[in-house]
């Protein structure tokens, strides 16, 4: 088996392009997380329980999704390796989520529990400035997202994963890639023809 900090170096990665980050940092997240491995089609999050957790995908990819009044899922999250997976309303909020997470492949994360954030918060200024600038990294993921699904078409919303996330198409059902671009299946399958 790999040496675990084989497994941590693309967090730290991640956060060392933010801001260079300290040894003792990398050492205090080591200790205060889990490397876990994961199932395919692991729900990690239910709608209605509270989430205290939030992962680093060191491999595979997971997806947040929901269930409108009728029971149809919309997909409203696909993440890829070196991707932070959470439920941001549930985590921050600390009130049961109205999201599912669900793994689509066999995943390595590193799984770090809100009360652990919350002390590597107040122990380290470095992480702060991190926690900053990855909210403000993923709310603008979310801005684009949103504005994608009011303001281009059906064709222009697959053309953009195309371009973005191409290797998206070879690794999840088209029936998600549908659901998370806000359209049906058979658009999806008419759009790609």
């Amino acid at each position: 088996m790999e040496d675990s900090n084989t497994y941590y170096s693309s967090l730290f990665q991640l956060f060392n392009s933010i801001r260079v980050i300290s040894e003792e940092f990398k050492i205090a997240i080591v200790n205060n997380s889990e490397l876990i491995h994961v199932k395919k089609k692991t729900k990690l999050l239910e709608a209605g329980n509270r989430s205290n957790k939030i992962y680093f995908i060191v491999k595979g990819m997971s997806r947040v999704y929901y269930l409108d009044k009728d029971g149809k899922e919309t997909t409203t999250w696909i993440l890829v390796e070196n991707d932070l997976l959470i439920s941001v309303f549930s985590f921050f909020t600390g009130n049961p989520s109205f999201e599912y997470i669900e793994t689509l492949e066999d995943c390595i994360l590193i799984e770090l529990q809100r009360e652990k954030v919350d002390r590597l918060y107040n122990e380290f200024m470095e992480f702060n400035f991190i926690g900053r600038k990855l909210t403000e990294h993923y709310y603008i993921r979310n801005e684009i997202q949103a504005n994608n699904l009011r303001m281009l078409s059906a064709k222009q919303r697959y053309e953009q994963v195309v371009l973005q996330s191409p290797n998206l198409l070879n690794r999840v059902p088209l029936g998600y890639i549908a659901s998370f671009l806000g359209i049906s299946q058979e658009t999806l399958s008419r759009i790609r023809k």
